[in-house]
Order: structure tokens, then C-alpha cells, then sequence
């Protein structure tokens, strides 16, 4: 089953390979990129900044699950930075999913409002 999930997710994520984000067709772009993190349940990666970094002092499962997270936000942010033009990739590289959708938000402003 998980062999026919992983085909399934691919299949699924080639939606965000049809057009690369270019900032004109953002409303499509969110869209795909919304059915695409539901479907493989990672949409609350959009919607939840990543905490701050525990103290040194916390307890290894606390650092471990920060370090989930933080992989997690990356696994995300990385299909979503692949489906974009290298313009606006080399704006955004490096951060978390939640970052960069905050940032394109604020980039397409406009086009965002009338979808959010």
C-alpha cells in the first residue's frame, strides 16, 4: 500500500510541475498546491509557523519533535520553491513552508486577497 501511496503522491504533485508559479497566476498555483499538500495531509504546514528552537536544557523528545518539524516544513517547502519561477525561488530559499507562503502572500497581495 504504501508503494501505490508514494505513485499516488507523485502522480499528484506533477500538478504543481504544469505551471510554475510566476506571480500572474498565483490563485492557480495556491490552489494546486492546497489540493496537492491535502492530499498528502501537510496542509497544516502552510497554516502553522514553525516554534522557537527549544532550549538546551529540553528534553530529548522535545528536540527530536522540533526536529520533525522542522523537516517536515522543509518537505514541504521544497516542492513548493521547485514549482516556481527561479526568480522568485532565489527570493524565497532556505525558509520554511509557512515563511515562504506568508511571503508570497505579501509579494501577490492582490491576487491573494481574493482568494484568502
Amino acid at each position: 500500500i504504501a508503494a501505490n501511496q508514494t505513485i499516488n503522491n507523485n502522480s499528484i504533485r506533477s500538478i504543481l510541475d504544469k505551471e510554475k508559479l510566476n506571480g500572474s497566476n498565483f490563485l492557480d498555483w495556491y490552489r494546486n498546491l492546497r489540493i496537492v499538500l491535502g492530499n498528502e495531509q501537510k496542509l497544516h504546514h502552510l497554516k502553522e509557523a514553525l516554534p522557537e528552537a527549544p532550549p538546551a536544557t529540553a528534553t530529548a523528545a522535545v528536540r527530536n519533535a522540533y526536529t520533525c518539524r522542522g523537516a517536515e516544513q522543509q518537505e514541504v517547502a521544497c516542492p513548493m520553491l521547485v514549482s516556481m519561477t527561479p526568480e522568485i525561488q532565489k527570493k524565497l530559499k532556505g525558509r520554511p513552508a509557512f515563511e515562504i507562503l506568508q511571503e508570497l502572500q505579501t509579494m501577490f497581495q492582490q491576487h491573494a486577497e481574493q482568494e484568502l
